[in-house]
């Protein structure tokens, strides 16, 4: 039989299966580039193809593993018969090389790369075009997928690399932060958006110890007082919610609302002696300083109340937190008509700033769009006596994390102010006293 005869004999055979593997490349490619929102978003809407889509990407290990499977099955099968027609044509391995080459260059530009890159420029639309074939790709080779899974987690298991079946390709969160810093990177997404987001997704890795209003910093009233000055203290503090202490600090016997104190005002027909600061009081809530902001925030929600006092695993006050606190880690900074035009911040002409020790490193990365590491302090303050190992003193100089840290002013053994360069270059000392 000639060359001749044997090729026309068989591209017809070739094109069909390089045709089904270019399917099942798109379908690859179009299932994992698909938008999930909008999938979701047309299955609401009663699409059926968007429906099986996310019912493939519910499990989306079985999915891949099944595309591959038959896509490996479909190019190895007319790699196969491509080599054994060209062997009886050629003698010894000349056809099996010729057969090789042939492949190659089919399975590489027709099965791969031309499909693929039609994916991933309409991937939706390929996605849902490809979804019923798929979705029986899907229920034929699934099985056997799962099986090659279970072969590999046995084989990796000897080396204590454990799998479980329901091991995640992607992890949620982390695949939306990517999404973000992309389209910001792109300028598609503003950085107040882009902080906003990164808040939200971030609201489950803090705790409440890193956002409240420590204990030294807590405006408070003395339950012992007359009622006339408790409504003095009212009235000078900036807060409408204040705990009520007697005898220690650490003994809040309530929590003082000044609507609540208006009312009593008003009942009372404005005689002040006659108030029972006691009656009015609101019972004060302890939350553990270890409950995460995410956790905090549906609590708040639940409970209706916007402020809880923060304690430790000895019962120790430790501070406060609020509604406020939580949604400033989302939004950034809330000022209102009571609040301080400088926030412990002041930028100087050098690209340096003069901040107050108890200022967040967090608030500080947010207001100079700077990236120092919050893992190891919550403050300025606690961030240099930490990376010192020492309480420093005033006008030492340190360098960390491409910043220098001065420090300008301590009281007793409390770094009040500092002030923090701009970032270095990446060949200045790691430290300098």
């Amino acid at each position: 039989m000639s060359v001749i005869a044997i090729l026309a004999g068989l591209a017809p055979i070739l094109v069909a299966l390089l045709s089904l593997s270019g399917l099942i490349s798109a379908a690859e490619t179009s299932m994992t580039a698909a938008s999930r929102g909008r999938m979701h978003q047309l299955e609401r809407e009663g699409d059926r193809a968007a429906r099986r889509i996310n019912i493939m990407m519910a499990d989306q290990e079985k999915m891949i593993g099944a595309i591959l499977l038959s896509n490996n099955v479909i190019n190895i099968g007319a790699s196969a018969l491509t080599t054994l027609a060209l062997s009886a044509a050629f003698p010894g391995a000349l056809g099996a090389l010729i057969a090789t080459g042939i492949m190659t260059v089919l399975i590489v530009i027709f099965s791969e790369i031309l499909p693929k890159s039609l994916a991933i420029a309409r991937a939706d639309d390929v996605a849902r075009a490809l979804s019923i074939p798929t979705y029986w790709v899907v229920r034929i080779f699934g099985p056997l997928a799962n099986g090659a899974q279970w072969v590999v987690r046995q084989t990796l298991r000897p080396f204590g690399i454990k799998l479980s079946m329901e091991t995640d390709v992607l992890a949620a969160h982390e695949e939306i932060r990517g999404a973000v810093e992309y389209h910001h990177s792109e300028g598609l997404v503003e950085e107040r958006d882009r902080r906003m987001l990164g808040g939200v997704l971030d609201l489950s890795d803090m705790d409440v110890s890193e956002v409240m209003v420590h204990r030294m910093s807590i405006s408070m009233i003395d339950a012992d007082l007359s009622p006339a000055e408790v409504v003095t203290a009212m009235l000078e503090s900036a807060h409408t919610r204040v705990p009520l202490y007697r005898g220690d600090a650490e003994n809040i016997v309530g929590v003082l609302h000044a609507k609540d104190l208006l009312q009593a005002l008003a009942n009372s027909g404005g005689k002040i002696d006659k108030l029972a600061i006691d009656d009015i009081l609101r019972e004060p809530w302890f939350i553990p300083d270890t409950t995460n902001l995410k956790d905090q925030l549906n609590a708040f929600l639940k409970r209706q109340s916007h402020f809880a006092l923060v304690v430790d695993e000895y019962g120790a006050l430790q501070g406060l937190v609020t509604l406020e606190d939580i949604l400033e880690e989302i939004v950034g900074e809330i000022d209102d008509e009571h609040d301080s035009a400088i926030q412990g911040v002041r930028k100087q002409a050098d690209g340096s700033v003069v901040v107050d020790g108890s200022v967040t490193i967090r608030d500080l990365n947010r207001a100079m769009d700077w990236d120092m590491p919050d893992d190891d302090a919550v403050t300025v303050a606690g961030l240099v006596i930490h990376e010192a190992q020492t309480i420093p003193k005033i006008g030492q100089t340190f360098i960390f994390h491409r910043h220098r840290f001065q420090v300008v002013k301590r009281v007793r053994n409390q770094i009040t102010t500092l002030r923090v360069s701009a970032p270095l270059d990446a060949n200045t000392s790691a430290s300098e006293a």
